[in-house]
């Protein structure tokens, strides 16, 4: 019988949001579109995930220079980023 491992709250909520995310459940190609191909459908996804702020804080963390993440595109999130850099500095 193999021992049961305990994680703590934050590390098993840190591996489970992408499961719980809408965009699992809908078509992946939407929050991948060509370039200058409609973001609308995968914002409109994401604008009603309970696990948005995960979803964006993962693409913030690892430097995703694709797709939308956490209802932003790749722009957007660049934006954002140079925002917040900033303000620390500043």
């Amino acid at each position: 019988m193999s021992e049961l491992v305990l994680l703590p709250f934050s590390e098993v909520d840190e591996l489970g949001w992408h499961e719980r995310a809408l965009c699992a459940q809908t078509d992946p190609e939407a929050f991948f579109p060509e370039k200058g191909g409609s973001t609308r459908e995968a914002k409109r996804v994401c604008g009603s995930c309970d696990v948005r702020v995960d979803c964006l804080e993962y693409a913030l963390e690892n430097d995703e220079r694709f797709g939308i993440w956490g209802g932003l595109s790749e722009r957007e999130r660049r934006r954002l980023k140079r925002a917040n850099a900033e303000r620390s500095a500043g």
